[in-house]
């Protein structure tokens, strides 16, 4: 299991910003279909929201990558 941890600069990061910004996908449009998909867990729910907002503290997963989201 891959492990990333990302440090958020505002308050919150959109759900698919923060794949984009990670590496895991090339755009937020293509961050967008992959969380419709229903393949992205947050905090260990499936999450259909493409712009969630996640926050520090939070988790977020993707087959065997997780996503720790710092202050």
């Amino acid at each position: 299991m891959q492990t990333i941890d990302f440090r958020l600069e505002g308050e919150y990061v959109e759900l698919n910003q923060l794949l984009k910004l990670v590496g895991i996908v090339d755009s937020g449009g293509a961050g967008k279909m992959l969380v419709a998909s229903g393949e992205v867990q947050v905090d260990g729910k499936t999450e259909l929201r493409k712009t969630c907002k996640i926050r520090a503290g939070q988790q977020v997963g993707l087959g065997d990558v997780r996503i720790r989201v710092h202050a």
